[in-house]
């Protein structure tokens, strides 16, 4: 990968970092079930009017939608919004890696290799390590909630990769038809139809124009530009070459938190956090046996098979 491409890559990383930074701002303004519907919706539109639909089975794609879209987010949001902080809630979403690795061997009965089941342990010994570190304090609940939608993340994952599409952008822009309605309705049983008003019509305030401008980097910046230059990456190298860039996510999630809110992280927390990170790049990392044959080698310029790109493209809206 040539180095203007690295660091296209890693300017991904950083859209997806601060967006974490820019869903706590969205967060002081609207009510998290709703905000979700919100996010959402502002893509489904477009998405209908001018996106075909993937050739995919639609029990595929309702179970990409529900759980990448639809848990990800509603319990990403909820814990956010009852304190989760920024950067910690960027580097819990990993969890989502060994989580796959376990339904996947569970459900569609793959094969876990000894490296994969290593670095899984060490991510799980990771996160432990970071849950017995908030027990003490008032986060316990906001970082299980954040689990629960790492664990949301694994679902969608394992639903994109039996959905084999032959375009993963069509797909990823599809699910985001799926949340809008039912957590809209969500919404309006949990925070009532005066809160949904109510955020509405202030949107256009000045109160609210850190919120607007929160919403609008999700939506524009981290979803159409940030996936955007992910999907053009991936069209032009091996995802195993482009995905180790996303574990940088959690170091500029967590710095831009610092930064902006002034957000403090503990050195059990930072030991967990090393252990999580080592632990998914050690685990998603393989050898590759050299060729013995006579076949010629497959030009960089294909680009990776369409199964890695599902594999990979999983992380296009994560943030």
């Amino acid at each position: 990968m040539p180095l203007s491409h690295r660091l296209i890559a890693t300017l991904v990383a950083l859209i997806w970092g601060v967006n974490f930074v820019a869903i706590h701002a969205s967060l002081t303004h609207f009510p998290p079930f709703f905000l979700v519907a919100l996010r959402f919706a502002l893509i489904a539109v477009p998405t209908i009017v001018l996106v075909p639909r993937p050739d995919v089975p639609v029990k595929w794609l309702l179970g990409y939608g529900i759980g990448f879209g639809t848990l990800q987010f509603l319990f990403l949001y909820w814990g956010m919004a009852t304190g989760m902080p920024a950067g910690l809630a960027s580097l819990v979403l990993q969890a989502s890696a060994p989580f796959t690795v376990v339904l996947a061997a569970a459900f569609l009965h793959e094969r876990v290799s000894g490296r994969a089941v290593v670095g899984t342990s060490v991510a799980v010994v990771g996160l432990a390590i970071i849950g017995w570190g908030v027990m003490g304090g008032t986060t316990l609940i906001p970082f299980l909630l954040t689990l629960a939608g790492a664990l949301g993340w694994s679902i969608g994952n394992i639903c994109s990769r039996q959905a084999k599409p032959t375009n993963p952008v069509h797909l990823t822009l599809w699910m985001s038809v799926i949340p809008p309605l039912p957590m809209l309705a969500l919404s309006l049983v949990t925070e009532g139809p005066h809160r949904i008003v109510q955020s509405l019509a202030g949107a256009l305030s000045m109160d609210a124009a850190g919120a607007l401008a929160g919403l609008v980097y999700t939506v524009v910046v981290a979803t159409v530009v940030g996936s955007g230059a992910w999907t053009w990456l991936l069209s032009r190298h091996p995802a195993g070459v482009v995905s180790p860039f996303s574990m940088l996510v959690p170091g500029f999630g967590i710095a831009s938190s610092w930064i902006v809110l002034g957000e403090r992280v503990t050195g059990t927390e930072i030991a967990g956090a090393l252990l999580v990170v080592a632990g998914v790049v050690f685990g998603s990392t393989h050898h590759t046996p050299r060729r013995v044959d006579a076949d010629p080698p497959v030009p960089a310029s294909t680009g990776p098979r369409p199964d890695e790109v599902v594999d990979v493209s999983c992380r296009d809206l994560a943030q």
